[in-house]
């Protein structure tokens, strides 16, 4: 990882950990910004649905995965992914490199872990960024990465 993209996500992370105040933002090595909610599994990603589409977010998808599991007989703690985008800000950076659909539309997670705190987690731009070789881009990636920022805080909260 270069330099300049290590001062990115370095930025990136301070910026989640001054607006997100109370709640733990993290950014770990495998590119995951993890937040910890303080609501339910459901109430998370109905605010971040909420919020998203006030923003004219498009929202592609919503999977109740331990609802999935227990129409065929297996329970799980209560997980829920979002899967949701923008294609003004997508399509730019497909425009960089087409290998960053892979990573998009962009999701969200939120589940409830073994102690009973609920997390938020979606996958860090800069990462994605890196992991494609997006060049050029920088300014529509540090967007992306606030956006997601602002709208996970709202959902957290």
């Amino acid at each position: 990882m270069n330099n300049n993209r290590i001062k990115s996500l370095s930025l990136s992370l301070l910026f989640l950990t001054v607006a997100l105040g109370s709640n733990i933002a993290s950014a770990h090595p495998d590119g995951i910004i993890r937040i910890k909610s303080h609501n339910s599994v459901t109430v998370t990603i109905d605010k971040l649905q909420q919020a998203l589409s006030k923003k004219g977010m498009t929202i592609f998808k919503r999977i109740d995965h331990a609802a999935g599991g227990e129409k065929v007989g297996i329970d799980i703690r209560p997980t829920e992914l979002l899967i949701f985008g923008n294609p003004k800000i997508g399509t730019k950076l497909m425009q960089c490199t087409q290998e960053a659909a892979l990573d998009l539309p962009q999701k969200a997670l939120a589940y409830r872990d073994k102690s009973g705190q609920v997390w938020l987690i979606y996958n860090n731009p800069h990462y994605m960024a890196d992991r494609h070789h997006v060049e050029g881009c920088e300014k529509v990636i540090n967007k992306f990465s606030n956006a997601l920022a602002h709208f996970t805080k709202i959902a957290a909260e």
